[in-house]
């Protein structure tokens, strides 16, 4: 009998080491879904992938709903006070304060619209979308113009701002991280 439950126990443990050892155990530890019922939500409502919600969250803030830059942009999103009081009034929201950028559902529902928007403006090129929410859509504009940035005028083959190249490879890489982790097994 003593040997039957010394037996069972290492096959539950062996299970739960297996478990434990899984990459994509792991990875969902590091690449979460925080939030989830708020990027769904808003993702649905304005037409866009949730996986980029949570690419963008998962480099701007690591989803620290506290989280102030340099700059000053705010919370999960990284929304600068400025453009958060744009989009509040493009969306509706009634008595925004710069406040309301520290609420998750506030700051996930601005800067989903945000990205939704950027993704209109640029024909949903995700990349261009991604370089316009670090860099700014009028600077995307003045490097699709020019040959040395864009060899089509209409998609980014060098960008000049080394910050902003960097953001738009890193949210593309975690975007595609979480489309393979998420997109069969959720």
């Amino acid at each position: 009998m003593k040997k039957r439950v010394i037996v069972i126990a290492l096959v539950v443990i062996s299970l739960l080491l297996t478990e434990e050892l899984n990459t994509h155990y792991f990875l969902k530890k590091i690449y979460p879904l925080k939030y989830k019922e708020y990027v769904v939500y808003y993702s649905s409502e304005y037409g866009i992938d949730p996986y980029l919600v949570f690419a963008v969250i998962k480099v701007e803030s690591n989803f620290n709903p506290n989280a102030v830059s340099s700059k000053n942009a705010i919370g999960l999103m990284q929304i600068l006070p400025e453009t958060g009081s744009w989009v509040a009034k493009k969306i509706g929201i009634k008595n925004y304060k710069e406040d309301l950028l520290f609420d998750p559902k506030y700051n996930i529902q601005i800067g989903t619209w945000y990205l939704s928007y950027l993704l209109k403006t640029f024909d949903g090129n995700v990349q261009l979308a991604v370089a316009a929410y670090n860099g700014g859509s009028g600077n995307v504009d003045n490097w699709l113009k020019d040959k040395r940035f864009s060899k089509d005028g209409k998609k980014l083959h060098n960008v000049p701002f080394p910050e902003t190249d960097r953001y738009i490879k890193k949210v593309l890489g975690v975007y595609n991280l979480y489309k393979i982790l998420y997109n069969h097994n959720d």
